[in-house]
């Protein structure tokens, strides 16, 4: 949703679906990935990129069918073990250097929950809002 130009050369969109639907207010969302498949277990060489944007779902309490969760996903009951291989994943897949931004909205869950799944430490971020822009940088 964030995306200026989600055809950009430059990014590789995943999500781990495709999903075409007409939102409640008659918009048209769709879901299109350059690759589908799984935050946990990407399909990348490790060291790949420079910058990855780490946007998971965030959302627990929800019906499979609303739009919010066709909109931004849904986290599964063992969510917590889902976010930690994610970290880890985005991690493994950075450069040495490289940069994470990760989003979160804490409309369910506290961003300090969230961050207690990694034990990287990030950099900066907004803390003000609902919705928080994290950036982490990996060592060397």
């Amino acid at each position: 949703m964030f995306w200026f130009d989600k055809a950009d050369p430059r990014a590789v969109f995943m999500d781990n679906r495709e999903l075409e639907d007409t939102l409640c207010d008659g918009r048209t969302l769709t879901v299109n990935p350059d690759i589908v498949d799984d935050f946990r277990d990407m399909p990348f060489q490790s060291g790949s990129f420079a910058l990855v944007v780490f946007d998971p779902p965030h959302l627990v309490k929800i019906g499979e069918g609303a739009w919010m969760a066709k909109k931004y996903g849904k986290l599964g009951e063992n969510w917590k073990s889902d976010l930690r291989h994610g970290f880890a994943e985005c991690f493994r897949v950075l450069k040495p250097n490289g940069v994470l931004v990760f989003k979160w909205n804490e409309e369910q869950v506290p961003l300090r929950e969230v961050l207690a799944l990694t034990d990287e430490k990030p950099l900066f971020g907004n803390k003000r809002a609902k919705t928080h822009w994290i950036v982490f940088m990996k060592g060397e």
